[in-house]
């Protein structure tokens, strides 16, 4: 099962060598990984996707804990949250294709960043499911490069769970 981990450090050099480190001297795999500051002066908010079992997601926990410039550890997989990852896709384009594309674009609430004699590049913005759909849609026309940023997560405050509303009511399809 896949995890997501969202943790606050102390914005110091070393601080992600050591978390990855860490990770790398377990045979932990991160699959997704990324780094910005957060809301408060001299922190970094890192949220990364692993791998793993829940008990095997527990240890790793306890061990960031351990680590001196780790401020607070959150496995939020099952909390209900906001998710989005900001992906550039470059796209084979004709001038036959290229109106296509852009629908396609349209219909993703996707931009259109780039256009080139013989390619279009898409900027995508959403939660990870987004990102597989549009990548298979696009497929068709030949994709010639993907850029992604991996995933960033909060939780919701108003501890709303908008899979399960999905779920429940299938006209729901944006949130």
């Amino acid at each position: 099962m896949k995890h997501t981990l969202s943790v606050l450090v102390q914005d110091e050099s070393g601080a992600l060598a050591r978390i990855t480190g860490m990770f790398a001297r377990r045979s932990f795999n991160i699959e997704s990984l990324a780094v910005g500051s957060a809301e408060q002066m001299g922190t970094t908010r890192i949220t990364m996707v692993v791998g793993g079992d829940a008990q095997a997601v527990e240890q790793v926990t306890k061990q960031l804990h351990k680590l001196v410039s780790v401020l607070k550890v959150q496995d939020i997989t099952t909390v209900p949250c906001v998710e989005r990852e900001l992906m550039l896709i470059k796209v084979s384009a004709t001038t036959v294709t290229r109106s296509e594309i852009i629908e396609l674009a349209t219909v993703f609430r996707a931009r259109i960043v780039d256009v080139a004699e013989e390619s279009v590049t898409v900027e995508v913005t959403g939660d990870p499911g987004k990102m597989v759909a549009i990548i298979q849609m696009l497929t068709k026309f030949g994709i010639k490069e993907i850029a992604r940023t991996g995933k960033i997560a909060l939780i919701r405050e108003s501890g709303v769970n908008t899979e399960f509303l999905k779920v429940q009511s299938p006209l729901l399809t944006r949130v």
